[in-house]
C-alpha cells in the first residue's frame, strides 16, 4: 500500500507519491467540477470575437476544451465584445489587442502575442518592397478599424505619428479601403493567412511592436466551472 498522506502538527501533509498523484488528479477533478453544469443542461460556452481568430491555435483549444468537458463551444463574431460580455451574449472572448475594460466588470488575461505584417493595395509601389520597417508607415495614409481593430495612431510614439488616418467601423471595411489605395494598414500573421484578398499585398514588418492576444470574461462569472476550465486551457495551450 501507497502512503499518500503523513500526520503533521498542523493536520496532514502530502508525501511525495501523495503530491503525485494529486497533480495527475488535479485536470480529472476539474472535469468533474465542469460536469454538474453540463448535466443540468447548460453544456455550451459562447466564446465571443472580433475578427479572425488566431487558427490553429483557436481550432486546438475549442477541440481540447470539448474534448476535457463534454460542453459544446461556439464561436459568435461582434465587433463591441464588452457588450456581448455585459449581456450573456459570449461567456468569454479572444480579443487582440489592448481592451480598457478593467472598470466595467470585465476581467482579462494576456495569452500570447503575434507579429504584425504590413498590408498594402496590390498596385502600390509598396507591393514590389521585400519589407517595410515600422516607422516607414507615418510616411502614408493609415487605415484604422476604430470599432475592432488592434492598430492604431498611438502605436507610434506622439513625435512620429501617422498624419493622415483613413478610419473604418469595421474589417471588411479596412480591407477594402487598403485594397483601393486609400492607405495601408497592419495585421497579424494569423490573421493574414486566413484573410487574404485578391488586391491586397502583405509585407514583413521590421520593428513593428507585437500584438498580444487577451482572453476576456464577466467579472460576476470568474468562479464558474465552465469559463474556468476554458481558461485553464487557454493558458496551457498559449
Amino acid at each position: 500500500m501507497t502512503r499518500l498522506l503523513d500526520r503533521a502538527p498542523h493536520g496532514a501533509e502530502l508525501t511525495e507519491k501523495g503530491a503525485e498523484s494529486y497533480e495527475r488528479l488535479r485536470g480529472v477533478l476539474r472535469d468533474l467540477d465542469a460536469a454538474p453544469a453540463v448535466a443540468v443542461g447548460h453544456a455550451g460556452l459562447r466564446i465571443g470575437f472580433r475578427w479572425a481568430l488566431p487558427d490553429p491555435w483557436s481550432s486546438d483549444l475549442l477541440a481540447a476544451f470539448e474534448t476535457a468537458t463534454g460542453a459544446r463551444a461556439t464561436l459568435l463574431r461582434r465587433d463591441d465584445i464588452v457588450a456581448a460580455l455585459h449581456s450573456g451574449d459570449a461567456d468569454a472572448a479572444l480579443v487582440r489587442g489592448d481592451v480598457h475594460a478593467s472598470a466595467s466588470g470585465v476581467t482579462g488575461t494576456p495569452l500570447f502575442k503575434e507579429d504584425r505584417l504590413a498590408a498594402v493595395a496590390a498596385g502600390s509601389p509598396l507591393a514590389a518592397a521585400d519589407e517595410l520597417d515600422w516607422p516607414e508607415l507615418c510616411a502614408h495614409p493609415l487605415v484604422v478599424n476604430t470599432v475592432s481593430g488592434a492598430s492604431s495612431p498611438d502605436d507610434w510614439p506622439p513625435e512620429s505619428r501617422p498624419a493622415q488616418v483613413a478610419a473604418c467601423g469595421s474589417y471588411d471595411e479596412w480591407l477594402a479601403l487598403i485594397a483601393a489605395g486609400r492607405g495601408i494598414g497592419c495585421i497579424t500573421t494569423s490573421a493574414a493567412r486566413t484573410h487574404t484578398h485578391a488586391r491586397v499585398t502583405y509585407l514583413p514588418l521590421r520593428n513593428a511592436p507585437q500584438v498580444a492576444l487577451h482572453l476576456l470574461w464577466p467579472t460576476r462569472r470568474t468562479g464558474d466551472p465552465l469559463p474556468r476550465r476554458f481558461r485553464e486551457l487557454a493558458h496551457a495551450l498559449a
